[in-house]
This record gives C-alpha cells, structure tokens and sequence, in this order.
C-alpha cells in the first residue's frame, strides 16, 4: 500500500489547471482565521486564570483594609 502511494506520488503529473485569485485569497484568509482563532484561544486559557487570581488579591486585600 505504501509503495502503491508513493508510485502515484512519483508518477502523478501536473494539472495544468489555473486557480484563480479569489481562490487563493480565500485560502489565505481562512489560514489567518484559524492562525487567530488558535492565538486568542491560548490567550484565553492564560489571561482567564490570572484575571480570576487578580480578582481573588484584590477581594483579599478589602478584606484585610
């Protein structure tokens, strides 16, 4: 099965086909969505924690004042 793959693989010629550039743009936005979505979600897990542990200092500190 590997080999059959890799036969293909070496074998396959090009389409010749043309994409056009709304395609390509398209593409390239939907990359810099998900590159976005991804950096906001880690954005989230590491600001969500330390927003919460602020919140809990500063309830802390009226409590004690």
């Amino acid at each position: 099965m590997k080999r059959l793959g890799l036969l293909l693989f070496v074998v396959a010629t090009p389409a010749h086909a043309y994409i056009g550039p709304g395609a390509g743009l398209g593409a390239i936005g939907t990359v810099i969505a998900v590159l976005a979505a991804v950096v906001l979600l880690v954005a989230g897990f590491v600001w969500y924690p330390v927003k919460r542990l602020l919140k809990k200092r500063s309830t802390q500190d009226d409590k004690k004042q």
